[in-house]
């Protein structure tokens, strides 16, 4: 029924224009959208992520938002760090750490937090 049709990405947000800045300028995303009533459409390759303002942002305790971004990852990573991204240290037990990389046979991950808390995730592959 839905398996061949796109979805999307929706994240509360407490400050809208923090948000906009945030996914824009650290994250690289485009509007998709110039207005979008009732917060802030972005691409995100051939995904969209919806901002909304909310009460209830951050208030997720689990990954919000996966990246699967391949060979790109520790450019990415790096990118990140120079923007000044804090990454999240989670003990994993089927997972080891390497500094901030988290590690499962081939697979490395990193996790962070949005201005609001919501946990977004960064993987090199599916």
């Amino acid at each position: 029924m839905l398996g061949d049709k796109d979805a999307a990405a929706v994240l509360a947000v407490k400050d809208l224009n923090a948000a906009k800045k945030f996914y824009e300028q650290t994250l690289g995303l485009t509007k998709a959208a110039d207005d979008t009533p009732g917060g802030a459409l972005y691409k995100s390759g051939n995904s969209v992520v919806f901002l909304y303002p909310s009460e209830y942002a951050g208030t997720n305790q689990a990954t919000a938002l996966t990246w699967s971004v391949g060979g790109d990852f520790d450019a990415i990573v790096d990118g990140l760090k120079s923007k000044g991204v804090k990454f999240e240290q989670y003990d994993l037990p089927e997972m080891t750490r390497e500094g901030d990389i988290h590690k499962m046979g081939d697979m490395s991950s990193v996790w962070f937090k949005d201005p609001d808390g919501n946990i977004l995730n960064i993987i090199n592959g599916m």
